[in-house]
């Protein structure tokens, strides 16, 4: 079976020229004693942007860990798919992202929420979680509530899973479920019954993206409080814990963060947090990178100022075409835009 590391990253790379520089500093970090599994992802909505295709994701990831005589495990990411997309990524990837956001909110059948709401009544009430000093409480109602919003998700990405299962074979892919592209973060207790529902549907995710307070814009910094963060993470690896033993879940579950990059001011906490339970984590970075070299080529003046001109001219034309799939992580004030 295969499974992914304790500590692993998630390595964005839009135009697929930055490998070889990304698994350098895997390799560097290996030096100092800190395993680190490069997972490469591109999402089906940078494929359509880029006109690339899941199998040149494949090869750069071969092709960079071939010269650099890499012999560690490695990974290619089918990032952010859903029932529509995952068939082109099945012959690329070994690790899947089961995207579920868009199925939130929608109602699973009344037979499937009264079998669900049957086997979870005994953690109604009080929920003792070692770890989380204060009360977790869960009522009747707010389970019936959790099950309206959740567990169709849940159940599709069970269907996900097995349509991916049915393909690659048993235990020959990684997966983990993502919830992190909507407006509300998931409680610690929505989190533990959504883990329940992905266990029941035979799911085993090895890694989980939840929503958490702040903006995770792509490339710049986080945006919101750093400490209500951190008290978030924390919670939900306790929860996280205490769902793998009563789940039967695997037991390197790990929480991923889909950073978007350069989240700098919530590092420190990951890292701490992570130090202080002695568990991993995923942490998945955009494919942003080009944006500092176009920054670099404007301000080197000269035919790099032309160039990013030209790129931003060519972009701000297709403004709403470019914004519309990355809307939950982006926040652009057009006014503040210059014009071309």
């Amino acid at each position: 079976m295969k499974k992914l590391g304790k500590y692993s990253i998630g390595l964005g790379d839009r135009f697929g020229h930055q490998g070889h520089a990304q698994l350098k500093a895997v390799i560097e970090a290996g030096k100092k004693d800190i395993d680190i599994t490069p997972v490469w992802n591109k999402s089906n909505r940078e494929h359509m942007i880029i006109g690339t295709y899941p199998s040149d994701v494949r090869k750069e990831a071969d092709t960079v860990t071939r010269a650099a005589g890499f012999k560690m495990p490695y990974f290619v990411d089918a990032d952010h798919i859903n029932l529509e997309t995952v068939d082109k990524f099945l012959g690329s990837s070994d690790f899947f992202t089961i995207d579920v956001a868009s199925y939130i909110g929608k109602r699973a059948d009344d037979s499937e929420i009264k079998s669900f709401l049957e086997t979870s009544g005994k953690f109604t009430g009080k929920l003792d979680v070692p770890g989380i000093k204060k009360a977790v409480k869960c009522s009747g109602n707010q389970l019936g509530t959790i099950a309206e919003k959740y567990l169709y998700a849940a159940k599709k990405a069970g269907e996900i899973f097995r349509k991916i299962e049915g393909s690659k074979g048993t235990g020959n892919f990684i997966t983990e479920v993502s919830m992190d592209e909507v407006a509300i973060p998931q409680t610690p207790v929505e989190l533990f019954f959504i883990l329940k529902m992905l266990g029941d549907e035979g799911v085993p995710l090895q890694t989980i993206a939840p929503k958490f307070s702040g903006r995770f814009n792509k490339g710049v910094d986080y945006a919101g409080d750093p400490m209500k963060f951190a008290a978030e993470f924390e919670e939900d690896l306790m929860i996280i814990a205490l769902a793998v033993t009563e789940f039967g879940l695997p037991d390197n579950l790990k929480i991923s963060v889909h950073s978007g990059s350069d989240k700098f001011a919530i590092y420190p906490h990951i890292g701490s947090l992570l130090k202080k339970h002695g568990k991993g984590v995923h942490l998945k970075t955009a494919g942003t990178t080009w944006l500092e070299e176009i920054i670099g080529l404007a301000e080197a003046g000269g035919q790099g100022l032309d160039f990013a001109k030209e790129v931003y001219n060519k972009s701000l034309e297709k403004i709403e075409e470019l914004c519309a799939p990355y809307a939950d992580v982006i926040d652009i004030d057009r006014k503040a835009l210059p014009a071309a």
